[in-house]
């Protein structure tokens, strides 16, 4: 069985950001760590709705 989760970006050593993608739902999320602590979040657009990768990985759409 593939991994649900799939990280599709990542940046930075000590403070890291990094995008993961859930591959069933197409549910983009943003992780971010610093030191001991870190947090996780739906990715949203400037207008709050929630980013989804298409079934494809190939580009974003945004749900309605």
């Amino acid at each position: 069985m593939a991994d649900r989760f799939k990280k599709v970006y990542s940046q930075g050593i000590g403070n890291v950001t990094e995008i993961w993608v859930d591959t069933e739902t197409g549910v983009n999320y943003m992780y971010h760590m610093s030191g001991y602590s870190g947090g996780l979040t739906p990715l949203l657009d400037r207008d709050g709705k929630l980013v989804i990768t298409d079934s494809q990985g190939v580009g974003l759409k945004i749900s309605e």
